[in-house]
């Protein structure tokens, strides 16, 4: 049997080839995947199969609306087999994403994690080269292969990369940044591969003892004390000398953050926006959470004082500061889905349930807040009574997740709620089983199911 699978797949290649040497790439892409299925281990197929799907998507041109929301449901697909540990299901699935386009990033990130979940790294890497090759003049694939090779401690790759996405952007500071860091990487693990084993060999590589403490303090995940210190004249020397760096000022900022000196992670923030001399939301948003760790830290040492009083005092402040500034947010950044879902969520909270609505519709245009965008649509709508448009929205976002996470057993057990206070009692009790297959002590689902159960054998005797 394996002789004839092999014999199969070799049949497919060599009819895929000879399609995709003539330009026939849809022939060519249907031969391979033909293939692919049969033999999946074998790295050749994978790599001619990858070129037909870049021929023929360059061939065939523009990406809709409609067609980048369809690799969305196809990518949460492949992330709900990737979770359940289904990487081999998740491999294939992911090749016939790519064959619809192999240079989305986040078609590429699905079908990277899809081989890397199957254990076939070097699978993933066919995936990333055949990007890395063809991303010359687009820098969001070209960041998200970089990203790839530092994961993988690439760091000549990855320099190679950065190198490329600095030309196409000639002023980002944060590329740069990135850039300088790789170029270091590469730099040292060269070295090392060249000293390694010899007395001294690996300190030998950087003369600047002082340089090299700076490095490594630098790579830290999370810098305090002494260390933290350092770093923080030598940020505020950077910045004196060159006002402009925002790099700069976001990394003392973050220092500051992760010592908990909120206080003064506020002013830097604040003096960057100035110095910005115009609108940026990255910074605007850091702020706005600085300030909001800054009032639970405050919230948080009058607990330990025993002064509830004026904790609940600051928590009602910070929550009203919550509102404001989302609003105000919103104002500047109209455009910013993210921040209209999360107005939306304060709209919700405090029962304002029509400026709740416009705000989550809006909100359903961002693939990243949809579905919760859905759930919370549906709810506003149930509140204010309107309980079919809230089926609506609730059977939307059933159907447009995967498998039954966090959120999809809270849209059915809503499903539920809804079929329950409607009569329809068989309908409610199937929700209700569909979340209880999955999560026994959901909310009160084994009340409900019990009640309902009983309705049901009383409405047939």
């Amino acid at each position: 049997m394996a002789v004839d699978l092999a014999q199969k797949a070799q049949n497919f290649t060599n009819r895929g080839r000879q399609a995709l040497e003539s330009g026939r790439y849809e022939l060519a892409m249907d031969m391979l995947m033909e293939a692919v299925a049969a033999a999946p281990d074998v790295l050749e197929t994978r790599k001619l199969l990858r070129a037909a799907q870049i021929a023929n998507f360059r061939r065939n041109g523009k990406v809709g609306f409609g067609a980048k929301l369809g690799y969305m449901m196809d990518r949460q697909k492949i992330m709900g087999l990737v979770k359940k540990g289904e990487g081999a299901q998740a491999m294939a699935e992911a090749e016939k994403l790519l064959c619809k386009n192999p240079l989305d990033p986040d078609n590429i990130e699905a079908a990277v994690k899809a081989a890397e979940a199957a254990g076939k790294t070097d699978h993933a890497a066919i995936t990333i080269e055949a990007a890395y090759e063809c991303s010359n003049k687009d820098p969001a694939l070209l960041e998200r292969v970089a990203t790839y090779y530092q994961m993988a401690k690439n760091w000549a790759k990855a320099r190679d990369a950065y190198r490329k996405l600095a030309e196409i952007k000639p002023g980002d500071q944060r590329i740069a940044q990135l850039l300088k860091n790789t170029e270091a990487q590469a730099t040292m693990n060269a070295g090392w591969e060249q000293t390694a084993g010899k007395k001294g060999g690996f300190q030998n590589l950087i003369a600047n003892k002082e340089q090299a403490k700076k490095l490594d303090q630098a790579n830290k995940a999370v810098i305090s004390g002494d260390d933290a210190e350092a770093l923080i004249q030598e940020k505020l020397a950077q910045i004196e000398k060159e006002p402009k760096n925002m790099n700069a000022r976001r990394a003392l900022a973050r220092i500051y953050i992760q010592n908990k000196r909120f206080e003064e992670a506020i002013q830097c923030l604040q003096a960057a926006l100035e110095a910005a001399g115009s609108m940026d939301p990255e910074l605007d948003r850091m702020l706005s959470q600085t300030q909001v760790m800054y009032y639970d830290q405050l919230i948080e040492q009058y607990r330990e004082a025993g002064d509830e009083e004026n904790a609940a005092a600051l928590e009602a402040e910070k929550n009203q500061f919550v509102f404001d500034d989302l609003a105000a947010r919103v104002e500047r950044y109209p455009n910013d889905l993210h921040l209209r879902y999360e107005l939306g969520l304060q709209y919700y909270t405090y029962e304002y349930y029509d400026e709740a609505l416009e705000h989550l519709q809006l909100a359903q245009r961002s693939p990243k807040d949809r579905l919760w965008a859905l759930y919370y649509l549906a709810m506003c709508f149930l509140r204010k009574g309107q309980t079919d448009m809230a089926v609506m929205q609730l059977e939307t976002a059933r159907d447009a997740i995967p498998t039954m996470d966090d959120l999809k057993k809270k849209v059915v057990y809503q499903l539920g709620l809804c079929a329950e206070q409607a009569g329809d009692l068989e309908k409610a009790y199937q929700y209700y089983k569909d979340v209880y297959s999955t999560d026994v002590g959901f909310e009160d689902l084994s009340e409900r199911m019990l009640a309902v159960s009983q309705a049901l054998k009383e409405r047939g005797q």
